[in-house]
């Protein structure tokens, strides 16, 4: 298995995450960089689009690292301007694909058990992504996949089958 960087984009509530977990079952080592726990140490705290373009860049080179030293990674981070994923994929180089995680603002507010959407649209978190900040989908994103028309699960199937025919997995 050749190490890979896996750029997981999307709405918040998506499925980004859950997707990499179920992948972390089959991939020895998969190191999982969550762009909400990276936040907390790693980035500015802010939302501003300078912000967001910081934090994306700092993942990216953390990832190029890993991928420097045969550790495959998933990145699970919103990555909402086409700046932030062609930056990032400049960065990591050979080894780089992005996954767009589909589903509507609608379906990602259903499933927010953290309540993140309605203290948004209640003005009590700002700058948030898909309410007053906007997520620009990706154009060429090296694979799709559609957590609202499917479950989650075939998602991360439809995710390892991609790995597999790029000799990943």
């Amino acid at each position: 298995m050749k190490p890979f960087v896996l750029w997981m984009t999307g709405l918040p509530c998506s499925g980004k995450t859950t997707i990499v977990r179920d992948l972390q079952r089959d991939v020895p080592n998969l190191a999982m960089l969550d762009g909400d726990e990276l936040r907390e140490w790693f980035s500015p705290k802010d939302f501003s689009r300078e912000a967001r373009n910081e934090h994306n860049i700092r993942v990216a080179h953390l990832a190029r690292l890993l991928l420097k030293h045969g550790v495959p990674s998933a990145v699970s981070l919103i990555s909402p301007y086409e700046e932030n994923r062609s930056r990032a994929r400049e960065i990591v180089g050979d080894g780089f694909a992005e996954c767009y995680v589909r589903c509507s603002l609608a379906k990602c507010e259903e499933r927010d058990v953290k309540g993140m959407y309605a203290k948004a649209r209640r003005g009590e978190i700002k700058q948030f992504t898909g309410i007053d900040d906007p997520y620009e989908e990706p154009r060429n994103a090296d694979l799709v996949v559609d957590t609202e028309s499917e479950p989650l699960s075939a998602s991360a199937e439809k995710v390892r089958e991609f790995l597999r025919s790029r000799g990943l997995l």
